[in-house]
């Protein structure tokens, strides 16, 4: 027994001495040697404090920013122009915290072999204390996806990855503000739109959009709000071969389409937009000059009346009503709700058939809109709702090729298909009471 004993204190010692020799020679490697392995910060610097930068080029057009006392930035060269804020963030962004590929040399003699001798780029960047870095960019390296980089004053040169790059090498059209209205959405109160067979304006109150000119009509307010997002989103198409001349030539001899006016708290601005062939041409109170737009700016101004009226014959729209009235000729239904019930004449009504009637009263819309004389109406509608504050009455009455909508008191004529007007009518006539549990 004693023996055995022994051997198996002999083979856990064995076993222990084994692991032990295993884990001293397999251990991690440490945090330390990590980090030496980590390419190098070339800068890292506190994006706040950066106040001007200036982008030097062997071939190309320099670029100057500079922050202003408000803390907005603005271009200085090659000429004085309000900059796209956050396209200046992303550049500031990328050269404040800018790391290598690689450090390639510790103490580079021969700078010329890198092209840093004379850079392709020199980024200058000033801090708030005036302290300035510059950062040099040279070659590309023989494999093209890194440049050779370093910073004036450190004998060190990096490698640095090509897109790193590119988010630095930045002209004046990447970083100019090419919006052509210098407001926000939010804030415009008035459209005055004058186009070539057309006059309307459009005027907000809160939320909602009306058409004020030519007469007051009720506005689609999802298509005003298109217009709105067009507007504000209205850019210049500035290409590589940019030609200020020849776009003020082109918009001189163009065919007007449209001039626009957006009014918001702090003032008017107006565009004029042109057409020549398939391009449209616009100038802008809010920026110097003539220039080439998208042609979905030109389709949006080049739209009708029509196209932003409301089509909808009642606008209380995903919002349940409190009483529904309709008059059919001799037939008559009378609707209130009370709480989540439907109830008529003091009856419950069956819910199924009375949100059909809703579905059809709600999704009732003009097919187009007509100015014809108004005959003797066949059925009327009332619908209230937002707890009484919104009273809707309709008249629908026999047209030419279907029936025509008129909404009480309002300018306008709605023409509604013939079907539609069916399906609202047998929505009213298939009411019923509502089935007692167990019957």
């Amino acid at each position: 027994m004693k023996i055995r004993g022994l051997i198996i204190a002999v083979a856990v010692l064995a076993a222990l001495s084994g692991t032990l020799y295993w884990s001293e020679h397999h251990k991690p490697q440490s945090t330390e040697q990590a980090s030496a392995d980590t390419p190098p910060k070339i800068l890292s610097l506190n994006q706040a404090d950066i106040t001007k930068l200036d982008l030097r080029k062997l071939s190309g057009e320099d670029v100057a920013l500079a922050k202003d006392n408000s803390g907005k930035w603005q271009m200085t060269a090659p000429r004085a122009l309000p900059v796209d804020q956050p396209a200046v963030t992303q550049l500031l962004s990328s050269v404040s915290s800018l790391s290598s590929d690689r450090l390639l040399d510790e103490k580079a003699g021969d700078l010329k072999k890198y092209g840093l001798d004379q850079p392709a780029l020199q980024v200058a960047i000033t801090e708030k204390d005036n302290k300035t870095q510059k950062l040099l960019i040279g070659d590309d390296t023989p494999t093209g996806n890194a440049v050779y980089t370093k910073l004036d004053g450190d004998p060190r040169v990096f490698t640095l990855p090509s897109y790193s790059k590119n988010s630095i090498n930045k002209n004046a059209n990447d970083l100019r503000d090419k919006r052509l209205f210098s407001l926000e959405a939010e804030k415009i109160s008035r459209i005055e739109l004058i186009a070539r067979k057309h006059y309307m304006e459009f005027g907000r109150s809160k939320d909602a959009w009306q058409i004020v000119k030519p007469r007051p009509l009720r506005a689609d307010g999802a298509q005003v709000e298109g217009l709105v997002r067009t507007l504000v989103d209205a850019k210049m198409d500035l290409g590589p071969s940019d030609d200020a001349k020849k776009a003020a030539g082109a918009f001189a001899s163009a065919t007007p389409v449209a001039t626009v006016k957006v009014t918001d708290s702090s003032g008017t601005q107006e565009l004029q937009l042109r057409k020549k062939k398939d391009d449209y041409y616009a100038k802008s109170t809010a920026a110097e000059g003539v220039y080439k737009v998208s042609s979905q700016l030109g389709q949006e101004l080049d739209k009708s009346l029509d196209d932003f009226r409301n089509k909808k014959i009642f606008d209380f729209g995903y919002s349940d009503p409190d009483k529904i009235e309709l008059h059919d000729g001799s037939k008559a239904y009378l609707l209130t709700r009370s709480g989540q019930n439907w109830l008529s004449n003091g009856k419950k009504m069956d819910e199924i058939s009375v949100t059909s009637l809703i579905d059809k009263l709600r999704d009732l819309a003009a097919s187009k809109f007509v100015d014809s004389a108004f005959n003797p109406p066949l059925v009327d509608v009332t619908v209230v709702s937002n707890d009484g504050g919104r009273v809707e009455k309709v008249l629908v009455a026999k047209g030419s090729t279907g029936y025509i909508a008129k909404r009480e008191n309002e300018p306008g004529q709605y023409e509604i298909e013939s079907q539609a007007f069916a399906d609202l009518l047998k929505a009213a006539a298939d009411l019923k009471i509502a089935t007692e549990p167990g019957k």
